[in-house]
C-alpha cells in the first residue's frame, strides 16, 4: 500500500509543478484537467504524508521506551498506544481512498420516474418523488430541469425525465434506482381505504460525446407537434423529437423545450445516458454473482423503499433502515439512507479487495 501511496503523492507533486508552469497556464483546458486530477488525488497524498509522519513518531516513541527514566518510558508507552490507534484509523481511511472510483460519480444525472401499479395514485406518487428529489437537489445546491414529461389528468405523471446538474450528483443519487412503493389513502379514494401503489426510478449518469459516441446512421429521428405544457404556445410548429436507436430499439422523446434543436440535444443526451447504462449493466451481468455489490447496482425491478403514510414510516429494504419522519424524507431528507447505503457499499468493496 505504501508504494502505491508514494506513487500517487509523487504524481500530485508533478501536477502542482505543471499547474505552476507558464506554458501550461496558457492552455485553459489543460489547466482544468490537471486541476481536477489533482483535486481528486490530493486527499490521498495528504493522507500519505500524515502516515509517513505518524510512522516517524512511532519510531521515536519506541526509542524512548528504552529510556532509563521511568516517567519517560510511561509517557512513551501512552503515546505509542495513541499513535497505533491513529495508525489503524488512517490505514482504514487510506484503503477507502484507494478503492477504484466510479468514473460516473462526478457526472450530472438523468432522472427518470415512471408511474407503476396503482392507476392515478401511482402518477401522483411519481410527482411526489420528483418533488422529493428536487428538494434534495436544492439542499445540495444542484440545478434541476425537466427534460420530458407526460402528465396525468389528476396532476401526476405517467413519466417524467429530469436533469440534475451538480458535482457529485450521481455519486449520491445512484442508490435511488429501483421500485418505490407507497401505502396511503389516495386523494381519489372516497372510502378511506389504504392503497399500495408503485413508481419506478432510474438514475443515469449523463455522458458527453467523448464518453460515448453515437453513430448518426444508427438513429431514426422523428419530429412531431408537442403536446406538453412547454409546447402549448407553439402548437402550430413541430418541435418535439423522437429518437429511435436502431441497434437496440431504444426510443427517447423530448418535447418540453420550445425549439426543435433544444429538444434534439436533450433527447440525444438522454439516449447517450441510457446506452452507457445498458453497457454497464451488461458488464455487471457478466461478472460473478458473488463478486457483485448488490447495493446501488441491483435490478431495476427490485423494491427498494416503502413510504407508509399511516405510520409516517419510510423503510429502505436493502439496509433495513427506517425513518419515522416521512414528511422530512419527502421534503428531501434522504441523507440518512444514502449515507448508510454508501457506507455499506464501501464495506463490501473493501471486503472483496481483501478476499
Amino acid at each position: 500500500m505504501l508504494d502505491k501511496l508514494a506513487g500517487i503523492a509523487a504524481h500530485c507533486e508533478e501536477l502542482e509543478h505543471l499547474l505552476a508552469d507558464p506554458a501550461v497556464a496558457a492552455d485553459y483546458e489543460r489547466v482544468a484537467d490537471y486541476a481536477q486530477e489533482r483535486s481528486n488525488i490530493l486527499p490521498i497524498a495528504e493522507g500519505y504524508y500524515e502516515y509517513k509522519q505518524l510512522l516517524s513518531q512511532i519510531e521515536e516513541a519506541k526509542a524512548l521506551e528504552d529510556s532509563d527514566d521511568v516517567d519517560m518510558r510511561q509517557l512513551a508507552t501512552e503515546e505509542l498506544a495513541a499513535l497505533h490507534s491513529r495508525q489503524e484509523e488512517l490505514e482504514a481511511e487510506l484503503r477507502l481512498l484507494l478503492l477504484p472510483k466510479d468514473p460516473r460519480d462526478d457526472k450530472n444525472v438523468i432522472l427518470e420516474i415512471r408511474a407503476g401499479t396503482g392507476g392515478d395514485e401511482a402518477g401522483i406518487f411519481a410527482a411526489d418523488l420528483l418533488r422529493m428529489y428536487t428538494r434534495y437537489a436544492e439542499n445540495s445546491n444542484w440545478k434541476v430541469e425537466i427534460l420530458d414529461s407526460h402528465n396525468t389528468d389528476v396532476g401526476g405523471f405517467k413519466e417524467v425525465v429530469a436533469q440534475i446538474k451538480g458535482r457529485g450528483a450521481y455519486s449520491r443519487l445512484k442508490y435511488e434506482s429501483g421500485v418505490h412503493r407507497v401505502q396511503r389513502v389516495p386523494v381519489t379514494e372516497s372510502q378511506g381505504r389504504i392503497h399500495t401503489s408503485t413508481a419506478t426510478v432510474a438514475v443515469l449518469a449523463e455522458m458527453n460525446e467523448v464518453d460515448l459516441k453515437i453513430d448518426d446512421k444508427d438513429l431514426d429521428v422523428d419530429v412531431y407537434r408537442s403536446s406538453s405544457a412547454g409546447g402549448q404556445n407553439v402548437q402550430k410548429n413541430e418541435t418535439a423529437i423522437r429518437i429511435t436507436h436502431k441497434p437496440t430499439g431504444l426510443v427517447v422523446t423530448c418535447q418540453d423545450e420550445r425549439s426543435k434543436t433544444q429538444n434534439l440535444l436533450r433527447a440525444t443526451s438522454i439516449l447517450r445516458a441510457k446506452l452507457y447504462d445498458m453497457e454497464q449493466q451488461r458488464i455487471l451481468d457478466e461478472q460473478d454473482a458473488d463478486r457483485r455489490s448488490q447495493i446501488g447496482t441491483g435490478e431495476r425491478s427490485e423494491k427498494i423503499r416503502t413510504y407508509n403514510y399511516p405510520q409516517s414510516r419510510v423503510t429502505d429494504h436493502r439496509i433495513n433502515v427506517s425513518s419515522y419522519n416521512l414528511a422530512g424524507v419527502m421534503d428531501g431528507g434522504l441523507d440518512q439512507f444514502i449515507d448508510e447505503l454508501a457506507t455499506r457499499e464501501q464495506a463490501e468493496r473493501l471486503q472483496s479487495t481483501e478476499a
